[in-house]
């Protein structure tokens, strides 16, 4: 049983996906809202996994790393948001590099500084490789030289959940970090950066690809100073990557897609009336969504057109979702309309189909109110994906205990 820490755990969607495998424990989980007075998504998350390991709801910046080494934590996982990554000397310029206050990534790097993980999960926007847009790739190859210097490998994957069978477009970066004397890292070290990312990874086990040519692919060294990465560096990063030994190589791959879960096979039936559409909404949300072009002036007083195409209104029930955003169930452009096929009638999603779209239990967000239900959705992750990378950590896993049977350490006893 592997033991996790999870980090900005929202409503536990890495936890459930994990233990989903039946080959983790969560012994300690963070969830903060520093921007909120009621603390909802901890609240469901305590709830939900009561009598289970640690919660924890306080300013992750606040947590003594000390206090966790007893837990013995053999991965490291959590969403966290993009930000600005950038770091500098410190004014001495003899204590290393300091990196912006506030900033979540930073929270992670100093917890796996001191607790030394086997492996660690992340999740992000897909954005985060090509920001900030004037320098692109800055961050990420922060990022990818900060696990460098701890003695990581990496691999990352841009996933569209409905590609890999799941019930929404839901687009995002997970990157998976091993340390560097774990055996799967040895077994691998003789194959190609290709061969890793196509058949042989961490990812391409997981979430197969087409293996056919592409003319975006590329490698290059890192730059040894992280200061220099931050002032100077920016490379283009395509949807699969891989970082060893200092040498990054990066490739625009295909899935193998696999049918979808559609919004037609979650949608419930006997929903409540305030989840249909009045007049007054209805004339909204068509507008909303409909194409348009509309002559706008910008700040320095220069004229230009607006221009927005329509989208799908009602929702198609035969398609998977879109990505739904923390706006979700409000009459704004991104929100899902359907017409439900029971009543005829134009309607907005409900909690329960939201987690659903998901991958959640029903009712998991249920003691909140319906805004924070949907907002809480909207930050979730997939939790079927998170699933599949567990499954795959389990075999990462096992390639280190089986190495340990064939050549034991050796114990010295003091004299």
């Amino acid at each position: 049983m592997l033991k996790v820490i999870e980090l900005f755990a929202g409503v536990g969607g890495f936890r459930l996906g994990l233990e989903g495998t039946k080959g983790f424990e969560v012994v300690w989980g963070n969830q903060w809202e520093p921007s909120k007075k009621a603390q909802d998504a901890f609240a469901c998350y305590a709830r939900n996994f009561e009598g289970k390991g640690i919660h924890s709801n306080e300013d992750i910046s606040t947590v003594n790393e000390k206090n966790l080494k007893d837990l013995v934590p053999d991965i490291i996982v959590g969403g966290f948001p993009c930000q600005d990554y950038s770091v500098a000397r410190s004014l001495s310029g003899e204590k290393g590099i300091q990196g912006k206050k506030g900033v979540l990534f930073w929270e992670i790097m100093r917890l796996a500084t001191e607790l030394n993980p086997k492996y660690i999960l992340l999740e992000n926007v897909d954005r985060l490789l090509k920001s900030p847009s004037k320098q692109r790739g800055r961050d990420f190859s922060i990022m990818l030289a900060s696990f460098r210097d701890l003695g990581y490998s990496v691999e990352w994957r841009v996933i569209n959940a409905a590609e890999y069978g799941q019930a929404q477009r839901r687009r995002r970066i997970f990157i998976f970090a091993v340390r560097n004397d774990i055996q799967f890292i040895q077994n691998k070290a003789h194959l190609e950066d290709s061969t890793m990312l196509r058949t042989e990874g961490f990812f391409a086990k997981a979430f197969p690809v087409l293996d056919e040519e592409t003319k975006k692919f590329h490698g290059f060294p890192l730059t040894e100073d992280i200061v220099d990465i931050s002032d100077n560096f920016s490379k283009t990063y395509y949807n699969s990557g891989i970082l060893r030994n200092n040498r990054v190589y990066t490739e625009e791959l295909t899935p193998i897609i696999e049918e979808p879960i559609t919004i037609g096979e979650i949608i419930q039936t006997g929903v409540d009336e305030k989840y249909y559409l009045n007049e007054n909404a209805l004339e909204k949300f068509e507008y909303l969504k409909g194409p348009k072009k509309i002559e706008r002036i910008a700040a320095n007083g220069h004229k230009y057109t607006f221009s927005e195409g329509g989208m799908a209104f009602p929702e198609p029930l035969d398609k998977p979702g879109r990505t739904m955003l923390t706006s979700e169930g409000t009459v704004n452009r991104s929100s899902h309309v359907i017409r439900d096929p029971e009543t005829n009638r134009i309607r907005i999603l409900t909690p329960v189909e939201c987690e659903r779209l998901n991958g959640f239990p029903d009712r998991w967000t249920e003691g909140m109110s319906d805004r924070m239900r949907y907002f809480c959705m909207g930050n979730a992750l997939v939790v079927g994906l998170i699933e599949r990378m567990g499954k795959r950590i389990l075999e990462v896993e096992n390639e280190d205990l089986e190495a340990l049977k064939e050549h034991p350490q050796q114990l010295s006893l003091p004299v």
